[in-house]
């Protein structure tokens, strides 16, 4: 009898525990597949869109959970429904667009039609043709719809699972996060300002451990260091969920003096200037002294206020080396114009191109070339100390450590 097949291919995490982060999780495909069924496929929500993407009864949008591409729809009675993006036919996928507005979806290989509300409506040849063929006399529409998925919307944001026992939605971000979320979603109807997209060579978890690496910003970030939007001196704090897997990372922009700290940061560019100070022209819209909260919704969302600019990122993997990541920036409906052109100037800080994230999409896929050269190696996450504690600064590890101890007991690691 032959033994069965290990799912670890050997691996083994560190002894140290979740101070270390062992590089083969980031590069094996058993681990990556087991990502995709016990994460993506398993009791959690994932972001989905924005419910001002589809404003009015009969338009949709292409969204991802994992691998599997999703439809949500607005149907004539104006609620938001998910469903998988397959005909029940042949498994056909029925959209390709981004997003779109109609009163039906039809296949293109054999043209079966589903309502809004994913029910099959009718089929070509059913009866046959000159009384041949056809589908048999018992065939049912009702037993042919689209496949539904579980679709909750808070707020503004749309969030769906593929899993029955997934929690009601308020459990499973609990008290903490909810509340950093209810900050940016408080029931203002939002208004949509545009859409960036960027793919990348690196694993999906390197773009959550970005966020919720707090020593990075004031380091890497030549923009932020020079200008003052995020410095490591400045009043902030990490707070985590009880898993740890969800995190709330705030900040308030400094009063521009420079420590001997900032000064000795090779990031710091003294000699920097803007073309167009209005760049940095922020005003204050909520309560409370934070001008940056950078929030990670486990597994695939990343919700950000950087100074006026707001903006979800949607984290789609695409394998063990490799995702993409999609930025919807967005506003209130009811703010001045003034603001909403505050917003967009901000947002060239962020995306593919933006004056800080470019460095980020440079240095995830620097991460994943260099941990390729050794798997069984480990990064050590030790700033800060061993603890799970909130923490009132950003020079610690604190939220990449709680991050794997969730990690390691979802996947059993």
């Amino acid at each position: 009898m032959t033994a069965p097949a290990d799912p670890l291919g050997g691996f083994v995490w560190p002894a140290e525990g979740d101070s270390r982060a062992p590089y083969w999780i980031y590069l094996d495909q058993g681990i990556y597949r087991r990502e995709i069924e016990r994460i993506f496929e398993g009791p959690t929500w994932s972001y989905a869109g924005l419910e001002c993407e589809l404003p009015n009864p009969g338009d949709w949008k292409r969204s991802t959970i994992g691998e599997k591409s999703v439809l949500i729809v607005r149907g004539k009675d104006g609620v938001v429904r998910g469903f998988l993006n397959k005909c029940a036919h042949r498994g056909v996928k029925l959209c390709e667009e981004h997003t779109g507005s109609g009163e039906e979806f039809m296949c293109p290989y054999h043209q079966w039609v589903y309502d809004l509300e994913g029910k099959l409506m009718g089929l070509p040849f059913r009866r046959g043709v000159k009384g041949k063929g056809g589908m048999p006399d018992d065939f049912d529409l009702s037993e042919h719809g689209l496949t539904p998925i579980r679709v909750h919307v808070r707020t503004g944001a749309i969030f769906a699972t593929l899993h029955a026992d997934t929690p009601d939605f308020e459990s499973y971000l609990g008290e903490t996060i909810l509340g950093f979320y209810d900050r940016i979603f408080s029931g203002r109807k939002l208004k949509l300002l545009g859409y960036q997209r960027q793919r990348l060579a690196a694993n999906w978890k390197l773009m959550l451990e970005n966020i919720k690496d707090t020593c990075h910003a004031s380091l890497l970030h030549v923009f932020f260091v020079t200008f003052g939007l995020f410095r490591v001196d400045n009043p902030s704090k990490v707070r985590m969920d009880e898993t740890g897997l969800h995190t709330g990372l705030v900040s308030e922009r400094g009063q521009q003096e420079l420590t001997d700290g900032t000064r000795q940061m090779a990031s710091f560019q003294q000699h920097l200037a803007l073309q167009d100070p209005r760049l940095l022209d922020t005003v204050r819209e909520f309560p409370g002294d934070a001008t940056v909260i950078m929030h990670t919704i486990w597994p695939n969302l990343i919700l950000q206020q950087q100074s006026n600019t707001l903006a979800t990122r949607q984290i789609v993997p695409r394998g063990p080396g490799e995702f993409d990541l999609h930025w919807t920036f967005f506003g209130y409906e009811d703010e001045p114009e003034e603001l909403t052109q505050r917003r967009l100037r901000q947002a060239n800080l962020m995306g593919p191109a933006g004056l800080v994230s470019m460095d980020d999409g440079e240095i995830m896929i620097r991460a994943q070339e260099g941990m390729a050269v050794d798997a069984r190696s480990a990064g050590v996450i030790e700033m800060g100390g061993r603890d799970y504690d909130n923490a009132d600064h950003m020079v610690t590890d604190v939220a990449l450590r709680a991050f794997y101890r969730g990690y390691r007991k979802v996947m059993g690691l």
